[in-house]
């Protein structure tokens, strides 16, 4: 059996007295991957006024001795690289090659980002007749982060909240503790004074209002799903506490018929794929032209053919399982309503995904004839799950493409660059790709309508840590 996971609190590393604790299951194996002791209330406050007796201190501190730190960080990270890539694909089973080449590396991507972002961004201007614009910490932050890009989200949140001269309380899901506990690791060895950074591991309902309703955190940042973002903004509203959150997505890949279908086709339904579905910024329902979706149907099935499973610690281009059991189960229950409400099972389907006896093999799936009132096309499934809607012509593609109460991402495939920017510029979304194109780090990222609120990465990552104060008669000079 694995050793408790402490947390680490004021620059110590702690297991609650509670004496409770939580099996990470490895989701290829079925095993227990880690144990993680599980922090309570007592844990979270002690967190909490770590940090705020750390306040004072580090947001006074010079940018450059901030930065300073956060570069240490990096180096200790990118020296300890590999470990990294494989708590990852071992806490929440990303494939070798995705952890390797993207999972792990978004710790790092963003840390420098950040680092170059704040020496770049302006803290202090004059405005108006001798006053002066001050942006300086927002104060005690509480960061909860997900499981399914764990580095990604804890790296886009710690990091900004450190440049920006904030003290925090980092709640990782417990579905994903090695990466944390690595990541928290990290800091130890960057050497950040005491109460700067903390780290508390604990299931959400336990911990999570004891967090973000404190009197003394000033804001919080959440990633995950839209029911618990709900909550959250309900527990910080007492307290009027700034919320950022980034939630779920549905997200529309419009696909126009023209000489560029057949690979756009392809590149979707691999997006799609990726992280074997669990992004929430994944292209999860295509939307293709009705002159050439039954060419695309049938391209979808063969890329989804050639998809293969595999071991997450191996090398190679496969997909591996979904993070547990109650993911894989929630998974086949949608599946099998896609065929229940009429949608038509283009490959895959229910059931564990063949040659494999245990693990949370989820069978690559595709439906076509979906249409957008059905629950396929209206939920998150998180899972590798495609349902391919057809349509007449470019209103009626913004029109479905928008009809979801989610808004985190939207993909356009035309080889027309005036018709893809032009419905660019119709999409209700945060962000727009167009024909595959990726997003940098110093990009904004964040949604409309419930996928949430705020942005983060680069310089929109900093704005949410920030307070703006203006001096009313500062006058000339510094």
């Amino acid at each position: 059996m694995p050793d408790l996971l402490p947390s680490y609190i004021n620059g110590a590393w702690v297991l609650p007295a509670g004496g409770e604790s939580f099996s990470c299951i490895n989701p290829a194996t079925e095993e227990v991957a880690a144990q993680v002791a599980l922090c309570g209330a007592a844990e979270a406050d002690a967190a909490v006024r770590a940090a705020r007796a750390a306040f004072i201190g580090w947001s006074t501190t010079q940018l450059a001795e901030r930065l300073a730190l956060i570069e240490k960080l990096i180096a200790v990270f990118e020296r300890r690289y590999d470990e990294m890539v494989r708590a990852i694909s071992v806490e929440m089973g990303a494939p070798h090659d995705l952890s390797k080449n993207a999972q792990a590396e978004c710790g790092p991507g963003h840390l420098k980002e950040t680092v170059k972002a704040a020496r770049e961004l302006e803290w202090e201007r004059p405005i108006g007749r001798g006053a002066r614009i001050v942006r300086e910490a927002v104060g005690v932050c509480v960061l909860i982060t997900p499981w399914n890009w764990p580095i990604n989200q804890i790296a886009a949140k710690v990091g900004p909240a450190l440049a920006a001269g904030c003290t925090m309380v980092l709640k990782p899901s417990e579905e994903s503790p090695l990466s944390a506990q690595l990541f928290a690791e990290f800091c130890d060895e960057a050497g950040f004074p005491k109460g700067v950074f903390n780290m508390i591991h604990g299931l959400g309902p336990a911990v999570g209002p004891s967090l973000t309703a404190h009197p003394e955190v000033d804001m919080v940042s959440f990633t995950g799903s839209t029911a618990a973002g709900i909550q959250i903004a309900k527990a910080a509203a007492d307290t009027v506490k700034r919320v950022a959150q980034e939630l779920g997505g549905k997200s529309a890949n419009i696909v126009f018929d023209d000489e560029g279908l057949e690979g756009a086709v392809k590149r979707g339904v691999r997006h799609c794929f990726n992280n074997t579905g669990q992004s929430c910024n994944a292209p999860t329902r295509m939307l293709v032209q009705a002159s050439g979706y039954a060419r695309a149907v049938e391209v979808a099935r063969e890329v989804a053919a050639k998809v293969s499973l595999g071991d997450p610690l191996e090398p190679g281009g496969h997909l591996g399982p979904v993070v547990n059991k109650r993911q894989f189960d929630k998974i086949q229950k949608l599946i099998e309503v896609g065929m229940s409400e009429g949608a038509t099972l283009v490959c895959g389907g229910p059931g564990r995904a063949e040659g494999f006896n245990r693990g949370y093999y989820v069978r690559p799936t595709i439906f076509a004839d979906v249409t957008n009132q059905m629950t396929i096309a209206r939920e998150e499934i998180f899972g590798p799950v495609l349902s391919m809607i057809p349509f007449a012509d470019e209103a009626e593609a913004i029109e479905v493409a928008n009809d979801t109460p989610y808004g985190l991402a939207a993909y356009i495939q035309s080889q027309d660059m005036a018709r893809a920017r032009r419905v660019a510029r119709a999409m209700r979304a945060g962000s727009v790709y167009l024909n595959g194109a990726g997003q940098d780090y110093c990009s904004p990222f964040g949604g409309y309508k419930q996928s949430g609120n705020g942005r983060e990465w680069g310089e929109w990552g900093l704005h949410d840590f920030l307070e703006v104060k203006v001096v009313n008669g500062w006058g000339e000079g510094d």
